[in-house]
């Protein structure tokens, strides 16, 4: 009999007579908010646990001899498809004239609605021809000099059509969209969207002057990868209009590689970048053609980031001080109101 009395002295919840209990309104009231509050906490919490989290580490970027994946999507509303290009150079000194492996060119009319598309300018692509062997410096004076009477007698009789289907392109208003994927090796350089790829004779033709070729753009689109969940492209959404003037945009940018590992342990090896912007009016004395520019760089360093859910314990351990805090505090709250309440009653019967 000792021990069990022992024992009962350790009782911290100790029972009263069902007799002795008393059940009032005020207590039902504090009761039913007091619910309201624990179940609502008790949602909270359990999202709170649900919902991953995301670890940042910095390492040395150790990778080597892979491509770096160019995502653009943009739209050109005063170039048409036949003149615009894509060209991309890197450090390694690989030059490449206008892409069409992966790239793609819808035709827009004014409206911005599409009306074609263009996957190979021949105008371009024949031009860039001529244009390889008229910088062959091997050749003599004379020889330059022949070549380049056949290629503008070329130039009228071969293109003359097409200069004419592109000025009524102008007249009309048409623009350009550009996208598609540029696979470039992982060294700095830059790619950049003009009509560079074009013979400065038919360029001339067809705009009268650099200070005719409007390049003012919307970048819908550019990354350097796939997406992760809470990345933010700076250059997603980028409108850059000129009125009665012309220019070269240039976007400096600096690729931090980067990899993202979900729960599942899947690895998202991708890209991102933070970018500074530089325009550059023409004038009549420039040499250049207006252009957009993406000179972009790597940075030594790679950011992993790591999904990682909290611990059961740890959602045990703060549902636990949600409700049992609740719990006191409209127990405390009950018997405040009992006691005012009793109070007021004894008060009236006084009077």
């Amino acid at each position: 009999m000792g021990m069990k009395q022992v024992i009962k002295n350790l009782d911290a919840f100790p029972r009263a007579e069902d007799h002795l209990l008393q059940k009032t309104q005020s207590g039902a009231l504090v009761s039913v908010i007091g619910l309201i509050i624990m179940a609502t906490l008790f949602v909270h919490e359990l999202g709170y646990y649900l919902t991953t989290y995301t670890v940042h580490k910095m390492s040395v970027d150790l990778k080597r001899g892979e491509t770096l994946p160019i995502h653009i999507n943009m739209t050109f509303p005063s170039l048409p498809c036949d003149v615009l290009s894509v060209d991309a150079i890197d450090m390694s000194g690989k030059h490449e004239v206008d892409l069409d492996t992966n790239i793609w060119k819808l035709r827009l009319n004014s409206y911005g609605h599409i009306i074609g598309t263009e996957y190979i300018s021949d105008l371009v692509e024949k031009e860039h021809t001529n244009q390889e062997h008229d910088d062959n410096k091997d050749h003599d004076h004379h020889h330059e000099h022949s070549e380049q009477k056949i290629h503008l007698q070329n130039l009228d009789e071969s293109t003359e059509n097409i200069i004419k289907k592109v000025k009524e392109a102008l007249k009309n208003g048409e623009g350009c969209r550009v996208y598609g994927v540029l696979d470039v090796q992982r060294v700095a350089g830059n790619f950049h969207i003009s009509v560079h790829g074009l013979n400065i004779y038919v360029a001339q033709m067809i705009f009268d002057g650099a200070k005719n070729v409007n390049v003012s753009h919307f970048i819908h689109d550019l990354s350097f990868g796939p997406k992760y969940p809470g990345l933010h492209n700076p250059l997603d959404d980028t409108t850059r209009i000129l009125h009665d003037t012309s220019g070269t945009f240039k976007y400096y940018i600096k690729v931090v590689p980067t990899e993202y590992r979900y729960i599942s342990k899947e690895v998202l090896p991708t890209n991102q970048f933070s970018v500074s912007e530089y325009y550059s009016p023409i004038n009549q004395f420039d040499r250049t053609w207006p252009a957009v520019y993406f000179l972009y760089d790597l940075s030594p360093i790679t950011v992993t980031i790591k999904e990682e859910r909290r611990s059961f314990l740890h959602f045990i351990t703060r549902l636990c001080a949600v409700l049992g805090g609740t719990f006191a505090v409209t127990g405390m709250l009950d018997r405040w109101m009992y006691r005012l309440l009793e109070a007021l009653t004894k008060s009236k019967s006084k009077r």
